[in-house]
């Protein structure tokens, strides 16, 4: 522990224990509980390093009117303390006694209070890690206070009693031969535990004391107490999912008979945590490799048996959503039929077969689905489960796959108004499903994880319709036009593209698109002109273009012209689609045509001139995608020009552009342009610099080798390979790649100026390595690259560095700045000194980079994240809260981390 803390926590103590009310924020004293319970966890002794804190816990304990945070700060620390033996010993007595006896607080007239509770359940739960904890617990009769707070009206306090209640009975748990085990010995020091066996006795009567409190407390006396019922039932869930043998047999002999009387209640509030108390037998059995047992597989039976609809549904849903229907098919056939039975009803489709099993329940589901909010409600909850439903085995499923998505194709014509889908007698559910925006959506999502289902391919030109004639409704909102687009997307992925399709489905698709991507609202033009470039990532896998699929040249022009639109969400979304939508004949080499030319064009213009962030990130991402996918491949070190001829046009767009984009994006205002940028410098680095066998891309360079000291290989450039080192590096000059990365080194984004930082360390170590001690100083042709640091912003700011002062050409204009400056006034002060060219080489030796990348890559908040600054701010927060009482109005700003 750092000596410092140790010498404030004494002054810390003196504070919390006069009161909490000046605290620099509510969260201070978790932090500091944090804390301790870290140099816990390390094998520290906090009683041992910190006494001063045993004298605070007896004074919190004892005069009882500290702030009840405070206190319930000082329960959960004792607790930590006394969660090692040696720990125990120290505090065990009239300290321990007082503080987790419940009538101390409750004559202090505390215990209403919730802070105060939370704090005794969780010190507690702390404790209990050895056994002279687990028999304080059994005699102080603490159990019964901690039994009552299961069902506290805090929902806080009753959560944590249950966890707290199911950490006593499972950590201390006898194994399968009646044995007991420390389950938690691999969390604590060797020796901080001596004997982790409670006494037989002891647990066998806390056992016994919980089971029949959990018999007892199952059954509600009336409605109203169905939220105690349901706390019993996520503690019952919580110790069948862990429990093991023989324990989770003796649980569930005990509240067997309790849980069928639940079922046989038929309360709609309980069918889901009874579901979750079936799944956790189911879980635990299998983690012990036991068939499940007969008392749950009779509860599971009854379950899928309730008469009400919904809750039926609900346990059928539960049941499959659990996983574990693979153990047990008979189950899992029926838990399905339930599920397709709305389906069924509604579109008339035999999903059944001829097997009559969950017919009982067609009447009453029947019904229920003509009551409109139940009726969206049921059908969202089949939908949803149609799909792994549809991947189960064969033996499983009533009827084929194909069926089940037949039935979601009807549905969702259903609900788009077309009643000759619907199922004969049901015009009162018809009412409730047309233009429901909720059962729109869902069956859209569904059918988009139909797309992986056996058989699939033979629905392709069916879903495509239906798909189509949701994106030509005018009634579809943005959010349904959105999941049309994703289904189509994904179907289209899944059966290889759109060659199966007849003319007529193509040319209705090009035609709803082409009118989605004029429409009024902006959500639906974003979906489209992403969906367009997305469907060019779909179909280049067959090495054929979105256009040339959908039939000629369309989709490029409405691209181009979403670049003109007012919203810059959809500005963003055409740029990023035209990358999609161009990267086949970047891969090709094609020629560049004029209307390319003119798209570069416009987007320098938008990283220029736009307002928003989105539509210039996206700019810059497009010229990373374009040189990620260049097909042309330079040799190592080499200019760009020489490029083979077939590309050449090609090469020299993006040549031309590519000073533009490194100028404008390092000097944006937003931080994510200026890190796009970056990485923009970084493919032209490894363009350059890739052959070089000492190059490293700036991400993977290894720690080590950033160390100004660290062992660097006896390597010397021969003189034509320093040649084209040379040649490499005055290529990345004249392209603004090291004026981007300087200029991002003394960025005040510390993401921006990290980014920098590694890539300037990388170019360092690939075109000057540091020679060995015999060699001669490099004066070669490398040494002789230089490159122009401007007299105002980021060149200002590099030319500040320490040891860049030792350049005399940067003296020298620094010296003319400041005598103008003198002369003339602060006009050109403003305005900045002489531009100055420094070797590249020595410059890159000079900016400190190995110790700026050690600040870089702490956090920015790595002073103030610490225990000292956390003890600074309580002191300094109390001192301020005792200036306010003297001098009203005066505020004092803590940093608390």
């Amino acid at each position: 522990m750092d000596r410092e803390c140790v010498s404030l926590l004494p002054r810390v103590c003196e504070v919390l224990r006069g009161s909490g009310s000046s605290l620099p924020d509510d969260t201070s004293l978790e932090k500091l509980l944090d804390w301790f319970t870290g140099l816990t966890e390390a094998g520290g002794s906090v009683q041992e390093t910190c006494p001063c804190l045993l004298e605070f816990i007896s004074a919190v304990v004892l005069q009882t009117s500290s702030d009840p945070g405070v206190i319930c700060f000082t329960l959960k620390l004792s607790g930590l303390i006394a969660a090692t033996e040696d720990g125990f010993k120290t505090l065990q007595g009239s300290v321990l006694d007082m503080a987790f006896n419940p009538q101390h607080w409750r004559d202090a007239g505390l215990w209403e209070d919730p802070c105060i509770r939370i704090g005794w359940i969780q010190g507690l739960r702390n404790m209990l890690q050895h056994s002279k904890a687990f028999t304080f617990f059994v005699q102080a009769d603490f159990l019964v206070p901690l039994l009552q707070l299961q069902t506290d009206s805090s929902l806080f306090v009753a959560s944590a009693a249950n966890q707290t209640l199911a950490h006593t009975l499972i950590f201390f748990q006898p194994g399968c031969d009646g044995t007991f085990k420390d389950h938690g010995k691999v969390k604590r020091t060797q020796t901080s535990i001596t004997d982790v066996e409670p006494s037989s006795q002891d647990y066998s009567a806390v056992l016994g004391t919980i089971s029949q409190f959990l018999k007892e407390s199952l059954l509600p006396k009336e409605n109203t107490r169905l939220h105690q019922s349901q706390q019993i039932l996520k503690l019952l869930a919580l110790l069948l999912a862990r429990a093991r043998q023989p324990l989770r047999d003796k649980l569930l002999g005990t509240v067997a008979d309790s849980l069928e009387e639940l079922v046989a209640a038929g309360y709609s509030q309980l069918t889901l945590p009874l579901m979750d108390i079936i799944l956790a037998a189911y879980s635990s059995s299998s983690t012990d490799d036991c068939v499940p047992d007969q008392r749950v597989t009779r509860l599971l039976s009854s379950m899928l048996n309730i008469t009400k609809p919904s809750d039926l549904i609900g346990a059928a849903a539960a049941f499959l959503r659990g996983g574990r229907h693979h153990q047990d098919t008979v189950h899992t056939a029926r838990a399905v039929r339930i599920l397709l039975l709305p389906l069924h009803i509604i579109t008339g489709q035999t999903l059944l077969g001829t097997d009559t099993t969950g017919e009982e329940h067609h009447f009453s589901i029947a019904e229920q689905l003509k009551i409109k909010t139940s009726c969206i409600s049921m059908i969202c909850v089949c939908l949803t489960h149609t799909p792994p439903i549809t991947l189960m085995p064969r033996d499983s499923l009533p009827c084929p796959p194909v069926s089940i998505i037949t039935a979601v194709l009807s549905l969702l014509r259903i609900v788009s108004g077309d009643s000759s889908s619907l199922s004969s007698g049901c015009s009162e559910v018809f009412r409730n499903l047309v233009g429901s925006g909720k059962v729109q959506k869902c069956a859209l999502e569904v059918l988009t994880g139909l797309s992986s289902s056996p058989g699939m391919k033979d629905k392709l030109t069916e879903v495509v319709t239906v798909l189509i004639q949701y994106l030509n409704n005018p009634d579809s909102d943005p959010t349904v036009i959105h999941k049309s687009y994703q289904a189509l997307l994904k179907w289209m992925s899944v059966c290889e593209g759109v060659s199966l399709l007849t003319e007529k489905l193509k040319q209705d698709l090009i035609d709803v698109v082409k009118k989605r991507a004029c429409d009024m609202r902006w959500e639906v033009r974003d979906s489209t002109v992403e969906f367009l470039g997305k469907l060019a990532g779909v179909l280049k896998q067959g090495e054929e273009t979105c256009d040339a699929l959908l039939g000629g040249c369309w989709s490029t022009p409405l691209l181009r012209e979403a670049l003109q639109d007012p919203e810059s969400y959809v500005r963003a979304s055409a740029i990023a689609a035209l990358a999609q939508t161009l990267e086949h004949s970047w891969h090709q080499g094609a020629a560049v045509t004029q209307e390319q030319t003119d798209v570069v064009t416009r987007l320098l213009e938008i990283l220029s001139q736009d307002t928003e962030g989105f539509a210039r990130r996206a700019v810059v991402q497009y010229f990373i995608a374009w040189f990620s996918s260049r097909s042309s491949h330079t040799s190592p070190l080499s200019c760009p020009s020489s490029s083979s001829s077939s590309s050449s046009s090609s090469s020299f767009l993006r040549m031309n552009s590519v000073s533009s984009v490194l100028s404008l994006g390092s000097a944006d205002l937003d931080w994510e342009v200026k890190v796009h940028t970056l990485e923009l410098a970084e493919l032209l680095m490894d363009e350059a610099c890739s052959g070089h066998r000492g190059y490293r891309k700036g991400s993977e360079t290894p720690p080590a080798l950033r160390h100004p000291y660290a062992g660097i290989s006896d390597q010397t450039l021969g003189e034509g390979v320093e040649s084209d080192v040379a040649g490499a590096l005055s290529n990345l000059v004249e392209q603004g790649v090291v004026s981007a990365l300087l200029s991002g080194l003394v960025d005040c984004d510390r993401p921006v100026g990290l980014k920098a930082c590694q890539l300037l360390i990388t170019l360092r170590e690939t075109v000057c390595p540091r020679p060995p001690l015999d060699a001669p100083p490099a004066t070669a042709t490398v040494a002789k690259v230089s490159c122009e640091l401007p007299g105002c912003g980021w060149g200002r700011e590099v030319r500040k560095i320490p040891g860049m002062k030792r350049f005399d050409r940067v003296k020298e204009a620094d010296i003319a700045h400041r005598t103008r400056c003198a002369e003339v006034g602060t006009e050109v002060a403003s305005e900045g000194g002489d531009s100055v060219c420094v070797g590249v080489c020595d410059m890159l030796r000079s900016l400190g980079l190995d110790e700026k990348l050690d600040i870089l890559s702490q956090s920015s908040d790595h002073v103030h994240n610490s225990a000292l600054s956390l003890l600074q701010d309580i002191l300094t927060a109390s001192a301020a809260h005792t200036q306010q009482d003297a001098e009203p109005g005066q505020e004092v700003i803590v940093d608390c981390y």
